[in-house]
């Protein structure tokens, strides 16, 4: 079978490591590195969870690169705990963090030079901000010959955002917002964009509805883990502003999904990069074409997971 080549990209978040966990069960899928940025996490705590949870598959041949670029607008901090929480579950405990896997080149650095030494376009699924991929093709343009695909979890086109700050008119997507003129400006370098946005992933909330099916799974080991990783966010988002979603699961899974599953809509879309609509996608006959996800069959993509997360380590 012929492998994708693949360099992951995340922030740390539950969702975020989840999606390493789904991404390292396809068969198809040849996971060359895993970068992870500082947005949505502490950069140490979320590094080690990345290196446990390589471990955990027995994944030692996976470069992993810390990031070192940071967005105008941080996360809040005691979202980016949740790694922290993560690391003390005794699944995760019992992993090693091997920190000779972690390479000394910053994230964006690395994956410059791991796509120009590249001898096939490779795949980048960022679950995080844009900020590695954006600068890596500012600083080699010809980075963009060696992009096959670009799967990002970001943006809100013709749904409300996530983003509630005082100063924001909640328009946009927080992937977007933790540094929107890297988003601007990977929109516009031509790189071959496929967007996961909220209007696709807000069909899949994580409800106690959605924990209780899966725990009838629970003697699968990572069916175990994965529902333990969900149950550290039922107090992290107040409901009364949103709840906690399958956002950056749902873009890993376009990677292996059959293609009736997503609906796909070619799109011109642009970012707005100031107040009070900071980080906003939004449809624009003058902006770059891409391809976004407006909606997916929810059950589809929940039978999917659920039948990965069977995998046995």
């Amino acid at each position: 079978m012929k492998k994708t080549p693949v360099i992951f990209d995340h922030d740390g978040g539950v969702d975020d490591l989840l999606s390493l966990m789904l991404l390292l069960t396809m068969e198809h899928i040849d996971l060359k590195a895993v970068c992870v940025t500082p947005a949505d996490c502490f950069l140490t705590d979320a590094t080690k969870s990345t290196l446990k949870i390589l471990d955990l598959f027995g994944r030692k041949d996976v470069v992993v690169a810390q990031g070192n670029l940071h967005g105008v607008n941080p996360f809040h901090y005691d979202w980016r705990a949740q790694p922290k929480m993560v690391n003390a579950l005794p699944t995760m405990l019992s992993c090693e963090d091997d920190w000779s896997m972690v390479c000394k080149q910053p994230a964006h650095e690395y994956m410059q030079s791991a796509l120009l030494a590249s001898d096939e376009p490779m795949t980048v699924l960022m679950t995080g901000p844009c900020s590695n991929l954006a600068k890596a093709l500012e600083l080699s343009p010809d980075c963009l010959n060696k992009l096959h695909k670009v799967i990002w979890m970001g943006g809100a086109i013709d749904t409300k955002g996530n983003v509630a700050n005082y100063n924001h008119d909640g328009s946009a997507e927080w992937n977007v917002y933790w540094d929107a003129p890297a988003a601007d400006s990977l929109l516009k370098s031509g790189a071959p964009l496929w967007f996961m946005p909220l209007d696709a992933t807000n069909c899949l909330p994580i409800s106690m509805a959605f924990l209780k099916d899966l725990s009838a799974y629970r003697s699968y080991p990572l069916v175990e883990l994965a529902g333990q990783f969900w149950a550290c966010t039922v107090a992290s988002i107040p409901t009364y502003e949103f709840t906690y979603y399958l956002w950056d699961v749902m873009a890993t899974c376009c990677l292996g999904l059959n293609d009736d599953v997503i609906d796909w809509h070619d799109i011109r879309l642009s970012v707005r990069t100031s107040e009070p609509s900071e980080g906003n996608t939004y449809r624009d006959d003058e902006g770059k074409l891409v391809k976004v996800a407006m909606q997916a069959d929810r059950q589809a993509v929940i039978d999917y997971l659920v039948r990965q997360l069977q995998y046995q380590i």
